[in-house]
């Protein structure tokens, strides 16, 4: 009985020990610790205070920064460990394996989710802009973690994988401030070609939101008609692009035909043989 008690006696004298030479080690884990979970919930807030300015889904918003929040707790927890003599080499091997594992078996889910991701951190377009990617030109309505959702032009709800997104060549029309446009038309080769110049730089300058500078040249000889072409930049918030292109037409055409310039129209003459 003595002989157990005093066996007993070592082995807590020896965790006793043990206890007091790595209290310091303790002491820093719990340190890590402690300054990982605060900073896990001030990282969490910039993110949740982040997504709402992208004005992401309240769901979306709530797992990515819980998401955020957990993940640099583990990180504290295996930097924790790792001060406290802990061999956390075993455990990061095992959870490689798995990592990998998961991550074979679900490539497309987690390529999306990863893609969303990168996404409403880049922020390369916000809900509500109207943007060309991926062959469709449209609204964005909704950035989920697996989809981007768009309503097209033509009023077709389109949803397009993140992955696709994320690795598509993108246009973002609504963050333009301000865009180039050319018009192409004949004119008759008896035309003044002065008045020509004049009449249309004046006409397209005269459209709402034009910039002054307007580039006009007579670009070749056509068949029937001198060829020009017209460039002009126009501001975005003061005019859309497909009224930057009517007016530009239209207003042309009338300051034309009251001038008498003559935009010609190539004739064809059809011949039909008929059998006797």
């Amino acid at each position: 009985m003595d002989e157990t008690l005093q066996n007993v006696m070592a082995v807590l004298v020896e965790w006793w020990q043990m206890l007091l030479t790595n209290i310091p080690q303790l002491l820093t884990a719990l340190l890590v610790l402690v300054v990982a979970v605060y900073l896990a919930r001030f990282i969490r807030g910039i993110v949740s205070r982040g997504l709402q300015h992208r004005k992401a889904d309240q769901e979306i918003s709530i797992l990515l920064s819980r998401i955020t929040q957990w993940s640099v707790i583990g990180l504290g927890i295996l930097l924790a460990a790792d001060q406290a003599g802990v061999d956390i080499t075993a455990l990061l091997t095992g959870l490689g394996i798995v990592g990998f594992t998961i991550g074979f078996a679900l490539q497309d889910v987690s390529k999306n989710f990863v893609a969303g991701l990168l996404l409403l951190i880049l922020q390369p377009f916000d809900i509500g802009d109207t943007i060309e990617v991926a062959g469709y030109t449209g609204s964005v309505t909704a950035i989920n973690l697996r989809d981007t959702q768009m309503t097209a032009n033509n009023g077709l709800h389109v949803s397009i994988p993140n992955a696709d997104v994320f690795t598509s060549s993108l246009i973002n029309y609504t963050r333009v401030k301000r865009r180039l446009l050319d018009i192409s038309l004949g004119v008759a080769y008896d035309s003044d070609l002065e008045l020509v110049r004049r009449t249309a730089i004046e006409a397209i300058r005269a459209i709402p939101g034009v910039e002054e500078e307007v580039n006009f040249r007579f670009d070749s000889f056509g068949a029937t008609a001198i060829q020009v072409k017209i460039f002009y930049w126009y501001q975005e918030g003061a005019i859309g692009y497909n009224a930057a292109v009517d007016e530009g037409i239209s207003r042309i055409k009338m300051a034309f035909d009251a001038a008498g310039i003559v935009i010609p129209v190539s004739d064809q003459a059809v011949v039909v043989n008929q059998a006797n």
